[in-house]
């Protein structure tokens, strides 16, 4: 019989969304179905002759046949390339070999007990966010470590697991772009809007903290906004945790465990000591090839730069609390943190093939130049083309993963159109951001959707794509609907972007 919560979780839209998806064949099957779809289409497109000018290149672009014969060869000879390739894949392996350390130690279990203790309950859903949006500067430590440490955390604190991990989600995927410090996308996206705004102006030049006044102030406004609607909407619709996944015994550390910590602290403390040595200097050994900070190998390398000082950590905790005795623990929790991989690995083979035909076949690039080239034929005002350019963004985002290959496409339409209205380059690439990001959380193609669904399983094994789709959805809507006003408000009162980044453009 169904509880008071069950049905009431399961009642409404979305709970009708959930039930349709989790209805669904498993995730893995799911996978392998759009790739087939995609060959179909690819085949469909091919016959059609579904094609555009790339706004970036000028040259034609048309659908690719993978059930071609150079389609068929492609897909045999790469199979196994697109699943040991698959980016997702290596960086998840890499980085759970360190926190597979730190966890086997204890490490982790005692700084959330401090975290949890020290932390204003009031205020944790907010702190969850707000990291994980900070988060994103350091590349995908987020996905790995700052979610699952979201259910873990809730979980202590008599809270839904689940929940927790939805916040902490939309911070690291939904707020994606918005963050206090410069992160490795703002120079990559300013390149390419530098790229398209030379189409006008040949001298004109973006550069990469043109749009921090506005994601800095994004992030609080994000961070608020998603803890307002898990309060308000995501936690009473999960209802109480009555999983099988036990909480964290929420006790004071022990003095063994916060002398632990604090070594474990001076290790982190060293190792961030090393890296500013290599990084001041002008020709620090840590600088990127460029001779900035930016392009370092440790922003880039971050996965390698966490295995490291999270696995040190491990050991010297593990070793002063007794739990490591030899370099035999070490490896059995190194070991033992792959255990929960293996239905992500069965997944991920499936997502990556997915992933691969959908790239190969050129259909994400020809119906972003299709919609794109719409867009522009509608003469609208200002106000108007940023909501229809946000709500397009969004809409090809769940076709396309990459942010910058997104922007490759658009960014020569839309830099130039916006300009030619008399804004900058700067406001198009800012109304670009808001909409690339908003849809990564409820999107198959977001590289981690593989390792979300694993997460959600761990405390609910019935969890499937439905279930995530139906928990996301209220941040979509709601950073969707939020981020939207902020923006425009932001642009009606006239505030620049960033450092000499103004809204109109006078050339």
């Amino acid at each position: 019989m169904e509880t008071q919560q069950t049905q009431s979780k399961n009642s409404g839209f979305l709970g009708f969304i959930e039930r349709v998806g989790n209805a669904l064949p498993h995730p893995a099957t799911l996978f392998g179905s759009f790739a087939l779809i995609v060959l179909l289409f690819s085949w469909i497109g091919s016959l059609l002759n579904w094609g555009g000018i790339h706004p970036g290149t000028g040259e034609q672009v048309n659908v690719i046949n993978l059930l071609s014969k150079d389609g068929i060869h492609q897909i045999v000879l790469e199979m196994v390339d697109n699943y040991t390739g698959f980016a997702p894949l290596g960086i998840v392996m890499v980085a759970l070999l360190g926190i597979g350390i730190a966890e086997s130690s204890g490490l982790i279990t005692a700084a959330v007990r401090v975290l949890v203790i020290n932390s204003p309950k009031s205020m944790l859903t907010f702190i969850m966010v707000l990291t994980g949006l900070i988060s994103n500067v350091a590349s995908d430590i987020g996905y790995l470590l700052i979610i699952p440490i979201a259910g873990v955390v809730f979980n202590s604190v008599g809270r839904h697991p689940i929940a927790g991990m939805a916040a902490a989600f939309a911070g690291v995927s939904g707020g994606f772009s918005a963050n206090i410090f410069i992160g490795t996308i703002d120079p990559l996206l300013a390149g390419l809007s530098t790229e398209a705004a030379n189409i006008i102006d040949p001298d004109y030049y973006v550069m990469p903290t043109a749009n921090y006044y506005f994601m800095a102030a994004s992030t609080f406004v994000i961070a608020f906004a998603a803890t307002f609607i898990t309060h308000k909407f995501v936690e009473p619709r999960l209802g109480k945790y009555d999983g099988s996944v036990a909480p964290e015994k929420i006790e004071k550390p022990t003095d063994k465990e916060r002398k632990g910590l604090r070594w474990a602290g001076i290790v982190c403390l060293a190792w961030a000591a090393l890296f500013i040595a290599c990084l001041i200097p002008e020709d620090g050994f840590f600088r990127g090839p460029d001779g900035s900070i930016l392009q370092t190998p440790l922003l880039k390398g971050f996965i390698t730069v966490l295995f490291f000082v999270a696995g040190s950590a491990g050991i010297v905790y593990g070793a002063i609390t007794g739990k490591f005795k030899s370099d035999n623990d070490v490896i059995k929790g190194m070991t033992d943190s792959f255990k929960g991989l293996v239905s992500f690995l069965v997944l991920v083979f499936f997502a990556a093939q997915f992933v691969a035909y959908f790239k190969w076949s050129n259909l994400g690039i020809v119906l972003a130049i299709s919609g794109a080239s719409t867009l522009q034929s509608m003469n609208v005002g200002l106000i108007p083309l940023v909501i229809l350019f946000v709500i397009f963004s969004a809409f090809i985002n769940l076709f396309m993963g990459s942010a910058s290959a997104k922007w490759a496409i658009l960014a020569p339409i839309f830099v130039p159109l916006f300009m030619l209205l008399g804004y900058s380059p700067e406001l198009s690439q800012a109304v670009y951001r808001v909409g690339d990001s908003v849809t990564n959380i409820l999107s198959p193609m977001m590289s981690y959707f593989a390792l979300i669904i694993a997460y959600f399983e761990k405390y609910d094994k019935n969890s499937g794509m439905g279930t995530i789709i139906s928990t996301m959805m209220p941040y979509s809507f709601g950073f969707l609907i939020i981020w939207l006003a902020f923006l425009i408000v932001w642009i009606l009162v006239g505030i620049p972007l960033g450092p000499g980044s103004t809204l109109y453009y006078g050339g």
